[in-house]
């Protein structure tokens, strides 16, 4: 995909992410409850702090509090068509988010707070796809989930050459209408994790 070709409001990269660089946007996102508001706006779509607060872990009016802070930060904003301002539709601004680690302290910080906060949510919905989802799985769609843990021995960079030949596999994927999908498909969650490890090594 050439970088004209790439959605709108993303900083060129395939699958459509906002790429955080603000550390006081890192840190807004670095709460549970905001990233699972996000999450959720993401996966379903349009909602109410109303209709978001079962599966947030907050009340309406905390939800709400937390959707405003996070349209502050422009990551999510007021669901096309949304006229009524006292049952306010809110949607994600972009269908996923992504940021890097910066040099300075600030940045750094600021993107740590964020990454465990993001490393807990994934360890928690691994739990819950184990317990929950697996065992109530057809057969077909067992058999294709995948755990592994591979180590590679690469260069910084042929580590981002390796995480840019694997979006340009998922970007298609991704960024489809749901009208070109075909028949028997559901959500797959792929948590992606690149962990550098401490010196040069073997």
């Amino acid at each position: 995909m050439e970088p004209d070709d790439r959605p709108e409001g993303t900083s060129g990269n395939r699958l459509g992410d906002i790429e955080l660089t603000d550390p006081k946007a890192m840190r807004a996102l670095a709460h549970p409850v905001r990233l699972a508001v996000l999450e959720r706006l993401q996966r379903n779509g349009p909602a109410t702090a109303t209709q978001l607060s079962p599966h947030v872990g907050a009340t309406p009016s905390v939800t709400s509090w937390h959707l405003r802070h996070l349209a502050g930060f422009g990551l999510v904003r007021d669901a096309e068509g949304s006229g009524d301002r006292r049952e306010r539709r809110w949607e994600a601004v972009a269908r996923g988010f992504r940021f890097e680690m910066p040099d300075d302290e600030d940045g750094l910080s600021a993107a740590r707070a964020l990454g465990m906060e993001m490393f807990a949510r994934g360890a928690q919905q691994i739990e819950r796809w184990a317990a929950e989802t697996e065992p109530e799985l057809e057969p077909a769609w067992r058999r294709v989930a995948r755990l592994a843990n591979t180590r590679v021995v690469v260069s910084a960079e042929e580590l981002a050459a390796i995480e840019d030949a694997v979006e340009a596999v998922l970007a298609p994927y991704v960024t489809r209408d749901a009208a070109d999908r075909p028949p028997g498909t559901r959500g797959v969650r792929l948590l992606r994790y690149s962990l550098p490890e401490a010196g040069e090594g073997e």
